[in-house]
């Protein structure tokens, strides 16, 4: 169970109270924030997050590859969850990466947006 983000904001419950992730909806929610969030952002979680900002640095023909790396680094400890691709464009100057996802059998696929 955890609190459901939305564009990087709590969203609302309309009772003055926030919406309430469960099941693979909250899966889904914390590979989100671990893979939006840059790893070593928290001081005292040092190793939270990804290193999905990276990617710029790199070239074009490396990002997939090392989308997956950065996932499966990311998402170490979640369980039952195993990264099995991803996938990286341009969009609008920022880069979307899409990341699949296997979880208790079913796919998923959760996808960042990063802000050059």
């Amino acid at each position: 169970m955890s609190l459901l983000l939305t564009g990087k904001d709590y969203v609302p419950d309309g009772n003055g109270g926030v919406v309430v992730a469960e099941g693979g909806d909250a899966l889904l929610n914390e590979v989100l924030f671990r893979l939006a969030v840059r790893r070593g952002s928290f001081p005292f979680l040092p190793a939270l997050g990804s290193r999905m900002h990276q990617l710029r640095r790199e070239k074009p023909s490396a990002w997939e590859g090392l989308a997956r790396q950065f996932a499966v680094e990311a998402l170490e400890g979640l369980e039952d969850v195993v990264v099995t691709g991803a996938e990286v464009r341009e969009e609008g100057g920022a880069l979307m990466v899409a990341v699949a996802l296997l979880w208790q059998g079913g796919p998923l696929t959760a996808a960042v947006r990063l802000e050059e």
